[in-house]
């Protein structure tokens, strides 16, 4: 019962970060990316820190060394994978970034294997063949090559894969509201060194801060797409595989790109939408597993949870 509960809230946090792209895409028109990323994320950490604080338990987990390294380790992944992703979404759209993005549920099962020494097996080399053809059709253009935009999001799906796998690795060891504060914090402290290291940048970013379009994206991406998020997934994660959950993900570029089409009727044409269709079957065949790994996945997984207890 504990895995589709898991599973269903996870669902309901993919959508969130789905619908959110469009969201980031209007409000880093008019400020820019790492203000934007610094502000979202440096107050999300506060928050979840602030909490933390009030409760005695959760104080003494943050005292753990190993906590903090951790935490660390996966929030320079997720550093990076926002930082990519915002900086794409300057030259491409939100559906194609939606879709690229999901890549990372094709490279979970190849980086699971290659550091967590997960089993490879063919379906999931058939995905990657059949997404990397649908990446080709989304991005590449007769004129312009590749777009930079669309490259910028596919080092992103690189960078959200490895902090998939390494949340898979980590979170069965630490409570998942002191882990998840850590990873916030630290793309909150990237994001701000950056922005230092530009000044002009606090200038634009204070004098559009206050405009509809860039004070809804932040607190709509700093309570759901990062606070509850954040901690759902970290929290829930622990009671599914690595593998299960990069597919719930997969569902994130179709959330993306509906609510892209409904919002601000961005389409795709027939090559990059049969690209898309690619992408997303490429998803589905990488995660398509026989009964005996579903069964060794899941006596994995109730393993952990019994070895754990959450604060």
């Amino acid at each position: 019962m504990k895995r589709y509960i898991a599973d269903a809230l996870l669902l309901t946090v993919t959508f969130v970060w789905g619908a959110t792209f469009i969201l980031v895409q209007d409000a880093i028109s008019m400020i820019p990316v790492f203000p934007f990323l610094a502000i979202r994320f440096g107050v999300s950490g506060l928050l979840m820190l602030a909490v933390c604080l009030l409760h005695p338990a959760l104080r003494r987990v943050l005292a753990a060394r190993n906590l903090w390294l951790s935490g660390m380790i996966l929030g320079v992944w997720l550093f990076a994978g926002y930082a990519f992703q915002t900086l794409g979404l300057l030259y491409t759209s939100a559906a194609q970034a939606g879709f690229i993005t999901g890549l990372s549920v094709v490279l979970v099962p190849i980086l699971a294997a290659l550091l967590l020494r997960h089993k490879t097996d063919r379906s999931t080399w058939f995905g990657v063949a059949i997404a990397i053809v649908g990446l080709f059709l989304l991005s590449y253009h007769k004129s312009t090559g590749i777009n930079r935009g669309d490259a910028l999001v596919f080092l992103c799906a690189v960078s959200f894969a490895l902090q998939i796998v390494l949340v898979g690795r980590y979170a069965p060891q630490f409570s998942a509201l002191p882990l998840a504060t850590v990873q916030i914090l630290t793309v909150g402290v990237l994001s701000a060194m950056v922005t230092i290291a530009y000044p002009p940048q606090w200038k634009q970013a204070a004098q559009t801060l206050f405009a509809p379009a860039v004070f809804n994206a932040l607190w709509i991406c700093i309570l759901l797409a990062t606070v509850i998020a954040y901690f759902a997934q970290t929290a829930f994660q622990k009671f599914t595989t690595p593998t299960r959950t990069a597919l719930i993900f997969s569902m994130e570029p179709v959330f993306a790109a509906l609510t892209a089409y409904l919002w601000a009727k961005q389409g795709l044409g027939p090559a990059a939408l049969f690209g898309c269709a690619l992408i997303l079957l490429g998803m589905l065949a990488s995660e398509i597993k026989g009964p005996k790994r579903v069964v060794a996945d899941a006596i994995a997984v109730s393993a952990k949870s019994e070895d754990y207890r959450d604060v």
